[in-house]
């Protein structure tokens, strides 16, 4: 697994978070506790779902996944994507571990929106790739932001963290809140017909570390006898 150099920003800001709400939650992925927190850091309060496996104890160096809500994957199971094998990966390896988080963000489509996503998925079905059928709705590539997120393992005490992700803007974000990336560890499941453009585009035009983002090939269709 690659080996980040620890960084982590001097003096961070601090992000303040509310915990809302907090239960015991066993899954088949393993034993849990269920927090929601609220922050209005922003323009816009924000919420966010964590399942914690472990003690959290300052020191101790977790593993995270910071997950964005997609209802067409992780809920109905769709291929065009692949959050729902990147969620359900993430269990099973938070749940295995000693001491983790699971951050689910409601930022359903990159944070357009789940109307939006799906008139996104029309322009899509047209030709254009994710990036061109957000910018045709008027909006950017990705809307997300990962404050809360950050906020959330501020408020645990998390100095540094093992990071489920391919993505580099969650790293950037993480260490502006001092936050240190101890190790990026890969997060890739198998690519599908259904997800090729979707993965490329995520590698060649976000920049996310993805080794797999390649074409399956097909299988030749067999010959009719006549």
């Amino acid at each position: 697994m690659p080996k980040a150099k620890p960084t982590r920003r001097e003096n961070p800001p601090t992000i303040h978070v509310h915990k809302v709400a907090e239960a015991d939650f066993p899954t088949r992925f393993g034993q849990f506790r269920i927090c929601g927190f609220s922050s209005t850091n922003g323009a816009t309060p924000e919420t966010a779902v964590v399942l914690v496996r472990g003690k959290p104890r300052v020191g101790r160096v977790p593993l995270v996944r910071i997950h964005s809500q997609c209802l067409t994957g992780d809920v109905f199971a769709s291929l065009r994507c692949d959050c729902r094998e990147q969620l359900e990966m993430a269990l099973a390896q938070v749940g295995a571990s000693d001491y983790g988080f699971v951050i689910y963000e409601p930022q359903e489509g990159r944070g357009i929106g789940l109307m939006n996503k799906l008139a996104a998925y029309q322009l899509q079905d047209s030709g254009s790739d994710t990036i061109e059928a957000n910018r045709q709705l008027g909006f950017e590539a990705d809307m997300r932001q990962y404050t809360l997120a950050a906020g959330i393992l501020q408020h645990y005490g998390v100095k540094s963290v093992r990071l489920l992700s391919n993505n580099p803007d969650k790293i950037q974000a993480l260490e502006r809140a001092g936050i240190a990336i101890r190790e990026r560890v890969p997060i890739e499941g198998k690519p599908h017909r259904a997800s090729a453009r979707y993965l490329k585009t995520k590698r060649e035009k976000m920049g996310h570390l993805l080794s797999k983002a390649v074409r399956p090939k097909l299988k030749p269709r067999a010959k009719h006898k006549n």
